[in-house]
C-alpha cells in the first residue's frame, strides 16, 4: 500500500462550513481560485479558475484546507482515483465564494446519487454480462442524477468510487442463483451482513469479488447507504480456458436487463423502491 492510500484510511477532521469574505460555505460551494503571490509554477496555472469545494479539512495543528475539484478538469468523474492528481488544496484566504444562480441551485441538486457499476472479465464468457449492459446503457439518456461506470475487474477502482457516498450502488454482474441461464434478478443484500473487519479478504487489483469490494470499502468508512445488485444468470464462465463472448441466453437477456435498470433507478428517484432485501426474478 503506498503513502497515498495510507492517507485514504486516517482520521480526517472535516468541517461542516467555514466563513469565506464573511459568507458561509459548505462543500458543494463553487469558488475562484486566488492562490497567494509568489507561488509556484502551479498556483499560477490556476489562478482564477473555477472550482467546487470537495471537502473543507483542518489538519492537526488546527489549520483550515479547502480541498476543490477544477469545474473543467475531465478527471473529476473518477471518484476516489481522482485523488492523486485531480484534487487541490488551498488556504482559506486563496478562494473566493461564488454568487450562487438558481441555475447552480439546479446543478447542485443534480449531483450524481446513484452509481451503476458493471463488472466482470469480458474473457469469462457470461462473466462479461456486467460489462455489456452499462455499455449499452452508456448510450442511453439517464437522469443527471444517475453515474454509470463500466469497472470490468478493477476492484480496487470501485473500492475508491464507493467513497463518494452514493445514496445507491447498483452492482450489475453475472450472478448464479440456480435458476435458468438468462434469468434476470434484483438482489439487496443487508450491507450489515458484511463483515468490514474480515482480515483476511483482499482485493485482487485485477480481479473483482464484488463482497470482498463491500468489505474493503466498509473497512475504509466508505458511506455505504443502499446496495443493489442487478444480476444474471450465467450459462458458462468460460471453464479453465477462458471464453470470449456471452452464451446465446445471457446475450438475449441483455434488452431486460437494462429495462431492469432504467425502472430500478427510476423507482428510487421516485421514492417508491421498497427496502424489502427480495430477490425480484424477470425470465
Amino acid at each position: 500500500m503506498n503513502e497515498w492510500e495510507w492517507q485514504l484510511l486516517e482520521d480526517k477532521n472535516v468541517v461542516d462550513h467555514v466563513e469565506m469574505n464573511g459568507e458561509i460555505v459548505r462543500a458543494g460551494d463553487r469558488v475562484r481560485l486566488c492562490p497567494r503571490e509568489g507561488g509556484d509554477i502551479m498556483d499560477i496555472a490556476l489562478r482564477g479558475q473555477l472550482a467546487t469545494i470537495e471537502a473543507l479539512e483542518q489538519d492537526y495543528e488546527g489549520k483550515m484546507h479547502v480541498c476543490v475539484v477544477l469545474d473543467d478538469d475531465p478527471g473529476r468523474d473518477l471518484g476516489m482515483l481522482r485523488q492523486p492528481g485531480h484534487r487541490f488544496f488551498f488556504d482559506v484566504t486563496e478562494v473566493e465564494p461564488l454568487p450562487e444562480t438558481a441555475g447552480q441551485k439546479k446543478m447542485a441538486k443534480q449531483k450524481p446519487v446513484i452509481l451503476v457499476a458493471g463488472i466482470g472479465n469480458i474473457f469469462m464468457g457470461d462473466d462479461a454480462f456486467g460489462v455489456e449492459v452499462v455499455k449499452r446503457l452508456s448510450a442511453r439518456p439517464l437522469p443527471e442524477q444517475v453515474r454509470v461506470i463500466d469497472f470490468g475487474i478493477r476492484g480496487l477502482d470501485l473500492v475508491y468510487a464507493l467513497q463518494d457516498g452514493y445514496d445507491t450502488t447498483i452492482l450489475v454482474d453475472a450472478c448464479p442463483q440456480g435458476q435458468p441461464a438468462g434469468t434476470v434478478c434484483v438482489i439487496e443484500p443487508d450491507l450489515n451482513a458484511t463483515d468490514a473487519n474480515a482480515a483476511s479478504e483482499v482485493v485482487d487489483s485485477h480481479g473483482m469479488d464484488p463482497m470482498n469490494v463491500i468489505r474493503m470499502a466498509k473497512s475504509m468508512n466508505a458511506p455505504l447507504k443502499r446496495l443493489l445488485v442487478i444480476g444474471c444468470e450465467p450459462e458458462t464462465l468460460g471453464g479453465e480456458q477462458g471464453q470470449m463472448g456471452l452464451s446465446v441466453p445471457v446475450e438475449a437477456a441483455l434488452d431486460e436487463a437494462v429495462r431492469v435498470v432504467e425502472s430500478v433507478v427510476q423507482r428510487i428517484l421516485d421514492g417508491t423502491w421498497q427496502d424489502s432485501r427480495s430477490i425480484e426474478k424477470n425470465p
